[in-house]
């Protein structure tokens, strides 16, 4: 498939440019032990920061969903606090956290692979960078980290994008679902058998376009304000060269807001492809009989969303999505340098 050579191709080009800063840098040396280990390190931390995010917003994430994808005409979902108070009487506390186990299987590696691909390719980025006459000193610039970032979430997303496919199907389940897919296992051979291979990656170009300003300005501007706040120490938030856990929750809330605000309109495009050529569709997206609208692409699937339903469709969710994000993110960003701090792990994106 045309997006498994995207994936391919991608990899090999970040693994390449890893491996010549590398080998500039010390020399042609086999990887050490020392350095195999660092790795395992950096993408275990990235696995945890990821679980311990998701979860802790698990109920806002999957009540954002529901907004983007519930059928216009039978609207069970009026908002944040509507809708949570829903989701709770009818479905109980457990309702609240439906689909976060797959979400962790899905966010746990795409969030290793995520972290560990933008230190490789700031790395390999920095490495071509200083190639440039008169760059032999430089430093990662914002412009620089947004094409690591970009780099980074578009190799993440592709490679577990058709978990977030089916974690997306599970999450809009409700107990009237005409049909329950009872996991993650049976949510994928029933999409591979009734809708075929590419139904797993319904809606992988709006997210690849979509990843690219919202992962890319997530770390850009995490790592920009993080610089600047070393740099410029002001109100004394720095000290020597490391920031406190207060300061970088507040940069990663920066970074989350910026991110999503820019991509949302394509992550609700994304969630609603996905849900075409759903064979007994949850309630909440056929509205109990009434038909779901088919796509026939991302372009049609826009163009229909605003005549139906307006422009501001390409907004729904987004309150809860704002509330969700923010805390995710900031707490994405600093268990991550938390856990490789405790792991041991050196940060070496700029050296």
């Amino acid at each position: 498939m045309a997006s498994e050579d995207v994936v391919s191709k991608t990899s090999a080009t970040i693994v390449n440019l890893a491996e010549e800063a590398k080998i500039a840098s010390e020399g042609v040396k086999a990887p050490s032990r020392h350095a195999l280990l660092s790795i395992c390190k950096s993408l275990v931390a990235g696995g945890v920061a990821g679980g311990v995010s998701r979860t802790a917003v698990a109920p806002l994430e999957r009540l954002k969903i529901l907004l983007q994808v519930q059928n216009p005409h039978a609207i069970k979902y009026n908002g944040t606090i509507q809708g949570l108070k829903y989701i709770w009487r009818t479905e109980g506390f457990r309702g609240l956290f439906k689909g976060n186990g797959t979400n962790c299987a899905r966010i746990v590696p795409n969030s290793a692979v995520k972290f560990f691909s933008y230190e490789e390719a700031s790395k390999g980025i920095l490495w071509l960078y200083r190639q440039q006459p008169g760059n032999e000193d430089a430093e990662l610039t914002p412009i620089l980290r947004l094409g690591a970032g970009a780099c980074a979430g578009i190799i993440a997303m592709s490679a577990t994008y058709p978990m977030d496919l089916v974690r997306g199907r599970i999450t809009v389940q409700t107990d009237k679902s005409p049909s329950q897919y009872r996991g993650i296992a049976h949510a994928l051979s029933t999409v591979l058998r009734e809708e075929g291979p590419r139904a797993l990656y319904k809606g992988w170009l709006p997210s690849v376009i979509g990843v690219i300003p919202y992962v890319g300005l997530n770390f850009a501007v995490y790592e920009s304000l993080k610089d600047w706040l070393i740099k410029s120490r002001p109100f004394g938030l720095a000290e020597d060269t490391e920031l406190g856990v207060t300061t970088k929750l507040a940069c990663g809330a920066a970074a989350g807001t910026v991110g999503q605000t820019v991509a949302y309109p394509l992550d609700v495009i994304r969630r609603r492809m996905q849900m075409v050529g759903w064979k007994h569709a949850a309630s909440v997206v056929t509205a109990d009989g009434k038909s779901a609208l088919e796509y026939n692409g991302m372009v049609d699937a826009f163009r229909k969303t605003v005549r139906y339903e307006g422009f501001g469709a390409l907004y729904k969710g987004l309150v809860p999505n704002s509330v969700k994000v923010v805390p995710s993110i900031a707490i994405a960003f600093v268990s991550y340098e938390v856990v490789k701090d405790l792991l041991g792990v050196e940060m070496r994106i700029s050296d």
